[in-house]
């Protein structure tokens, strides 16, 4: 393995080094044949392609007949720019003596690579992703060479061992984009990230240390849905799902936070519930509703995720629906007419639903009134008990005298001293 690592290692180096030869005097094309590449505010040197080297050639900008260089200049099948800039890109001609064609040279300006701003995040606690972006515009191609290790830690003899550390290739998926994933990562370890970015001046590295735990984010629920509960016109029942990026185990499971709130109404309500659905108890009768989920890993790794889409659900306006008697036939409440002069119908309510939404068993009402009937009766006589010695130990204020004691009126008289 180690063997591995160390000839991976060379071959990223072995095509930096490549890759950045562009930054001699006289280039290898780095990107498309007859482009060479420099930095703007720096000298440049351009190469006549189809001579020999050291053979005199004349210079001209293409388009134009001036010479920028002749022959005799004694710089050979080179043209030098002194504090190249945007002015100077552009296509230059070389011809030999004879006055045939050398070659023609694109000329094009920009800078250095920066190092990358990197940025990884995990989806789930088998995989995570990385993406990058340049911290500054080169102007000139440029490419990206990932790679990744798990980080070492120190043993019992505080040698740093581990049996395999990488490094590995990141892959980029699809190839040439701004993102790599890792895959069958572990959960409880520490990963460094290595991402360089390579342009014909150079090249530049980003390290990032990261572990599964501190940058798990999983993607939001999905299937939102919202119903409305028939007869109570200040309730909403939310129901989502797990995001299928997320696998399902007992061992990592997800909380969930949910926000709702009325048209029209900017502020947010939020609960945190304790399965996949809720039922909102105070929701304004008669206006619509705005609803959304979103999760975290139940032990709290990580960060929350990102807001699920936004679902919409109304109260009910019905009545409560009537139970079917033992006839069989439902009962229905005759209607009633309408009257020319009744009121107009009341507003919506903004008060909280008085109707208790009561989930508990009977059975567990009935055992909880039981203990407190059980400690109510030992909590009196625990009283009664303290009271009574209290009242017996208590001296008589009303004798000049102290009293002998409890004790004394079983001791006889005759018994006494002096008697």
């Amino acid at each position: 393995m180690s063997s591995s690592c160390t000839g991976l290692s060379r071959v990223l180096v072995a095509v930096a080094t490549a890759l950045v030869s562009a930054a001699s005097s006289c280039p290898q094309a780095w990107g498309p044949p007859g482009v060479q590449y420099g930095q703007s505010g720096r000298s440049m040197t351009l190469c006549c392609p189809g001579v020999t080297a050291g053979a005199p050639v004349s210079w001209s900008r293409d388009g134009e007949t001036r010479l920028l260089q002749g022959p005799d200049s004694g710089l050979g099948h080179e043209l030098v720019l002194a504090l190249a800039d945007s002015t100077d890109e552009g296509t230059y001609i070389c011809r030999t003596l004879d006055g045939a064609l050398g070659g023609m040279v694109t000329l094009q300006l920009g800078y250095p690579p920066a190092r990358p701003i990197v940025s990884c995040r995990a989806a789930d606690y088998e995989n995570f992703s990385c993406t990058w972006s340049p911290s500054q515009v080169s102007g000139l191609p440029t490419r990206y060479l990932t790679s990744y290790r798990k980080k070492t830690v120190p043993g019992a003899d505080g040698q740093r061992v581990s049996p395999s550390t990488g490094p590995w290739p990141c892959p980029q998926d699809p190839p040439g984009a701004t993102r790599c994933v890792v895959h069958g990562a572990e959960f409880w370890s520490q990963y460094r990230i290595n991402v360089t970015e390579v342009n014909p001046l150079g090249a530049s590295t980003r390290l990032l240390d990261v572990s599964l735990q501190s940058i798990l984010r999983p993607d939001p629920p999905q299937g939102l849905r919202v119903e409305s509960v028939p007869g109570y016109p200040r309730r909403l029942r939310a129901s989502w799902m797990y995001p299928a990026s997320w696998p399902r185990q007992p061992h990592f499971l997800l909380k969930f936070r949910l926000q709702y709130r009325p048209v029209q109404h900017p502020a947010w309500s939020m609960v945190e519930p304790a399965g996949l659905e809720e039922v909102i108890t105070d929701a304004v009768a008669g206006l619509p509703h705005a609803v959304r989920v979103s999760a975290r890993d139940f032990l709290d790794a990580g960060t929350w995720s990102a807001w699920s889409p936004e679902a919409w659900g109304t109260p009910s306006t019905g009545p409560l629906p009537k139970e079917i008697p033992a006839g069989g036939k439902p009962y229905t409440q005759p209607k009633e007419k309408p009257q020319m002069d009744s009121p107009a119908p009341p507003r919506p309510s903004l008060l909280p639903d008085p109707r208790p939404l009561d989930h508990r068993d009977p059975l567990e009402q009935m055992a909880v009134l039981a203990s407190l009937g059980i400690f109510s009766c030992l909590g009196l006589a625990a009283g009664a008990l303290a009271l009574g010695l209290w009242l017996r130990l208590k001296p008589d204020g009303k004798d000049g005298h102290q009293k002998p004691g409890f004790l004394a009126p079983m001791i006889p008289v005759d018994k006494l001293p002096g008697a």
